[in-house]
């Protein structure tokens, strides 16, 4: 049996791979482009993509092609329909990343509360060194104590982040983006309320018709002088430009994960603010701490094993 790992890349040099060699041969590209596609997967029986997209064409070109393993859990780049019709199993990974973005949530809230890029750079720079007096106190520091913390997308997830906001201090408010969540436990709030009166607004739902575009210059217009928008989901979830602008002139605090296009377009209005201590952005890395891509890499072998005991 061939397997072959189309991306290898996207899950990192220190995750060993070597549990697939159980199944059989396996063949390992870094990178796959999308006209090297079809030569890559070859006469494999079974193919791990993230992000390289497998369409029609792809699955007509490789006919022993059995089994699609999504080393992620959205599947968008998966012609579905067709890889039924071909009897062709897909197979994602969910819940391996929960630990991991909830933890950089607040690695990205406490930063930006913390006014940790300016206390870090003041002492770098020996301007501690030359005080006339112990401490530092010209850029306030807030607890999360008291706060208000409103999730959008109350999955998973959001549950964990809701549970450690708890922790924290904070009182935690909801807001569901599908209409279908409910959790007695905390108050669900409708979105314009949740921007108009909470002090932190961490965005945790998956990307649909119902999330793009979900906060604009007009959501954003509601939100209190520095109040902080985390967005853990999707970049198109919120309006880049109208981001921009209210972070220079509504003095809101952003820290965000992920971009519309990834990487980040070179021109994107975020990386032109004024005001560059109020935003923080990361390279998509959320979902990625060490023991959640090895949780992912074991899940897959699961999925792997479960497709061989049916054939």
């Amino acid at each position: 049996m061939k397997i072959v790992i189309l991306d290898a890349k996207t899950l990192g040099k220190d995750i060993d791979l070597s549990v697939f060699k159980q199944f059989g041969e396996v063949e390992v590209f870094e990178t796959t482009s999308k006209e090297k596609c079809i030569e890559s997967i070859g006469d494999a029986k079974i193919v791990l993509t993230n992000k390289v997209v497998i369409d029609a064409k792809t699955m007509d070109a490789c006919p022993n092609m059995g089994l699609i393993c999504v080393t992620a859990t959205g599947m968008n780049n998966i012609d579905l329909e067709y890889a039924k019709k071909r009897g062709i199993v897909v197979k994602n990974v969910a819940g391996y990343s929960t630990f991991s973005v909830a933890q950089t949530t607040f690695t990205l809230a406490l930063y930006l509360i913390g006014q940790s890029s300016y206390y870090d750079n003041y002492v770098k720079s020996k301007e501690w060194s030359k005080n006339d007096i112990f401490t530092h106190l010209d850029r306030p520091v807030c607890e999360i104590k008291g706060k208000k913390w409103g999730i959008v997308g109350f999955g998973t997830i959001g549950k964990e982040v809701a549970k450690i906001a708890e922790a924290f201090g904070a009182q935690v408010v909801y807001f569901s983006t599908s209409g279908v969540n409910n959790d007695s436990n905390y108050s669900r709030v409708e979105l314009n309320e949740m921007l108009s009166s909470c002090d932190i607004v961490s965005i945790h739902s998956p990307l649909n018709d119902k999330t793009k575009g979900l906060i604009g210059e007009k959501e954003l217009s509601l939100m209190k002088k520095g109040a902080l928008l985390l967005n853990l989901g999707r970049g198109s979830i919120v309006d880049e430009h109208a981001l921009a602008n209210a972070i220079d002139k509504q003095e809101i605090y952003a820290g965000l994960d992920v971009t519309t296009v990834e990487p980040i377009e070179q021109d994107n209005p975020l990386l032109n603010v004024k005001h560059k201590e109020r935003l923080v952005i990361f390279p998509h890395v959320a979902w990625a701490s060490v023991e959640a891509r090895q949780r992912l890499v074991e899940m897959v072998a699961n999925n792997i094993q479960s497709y061989m005991e049916t054939m």
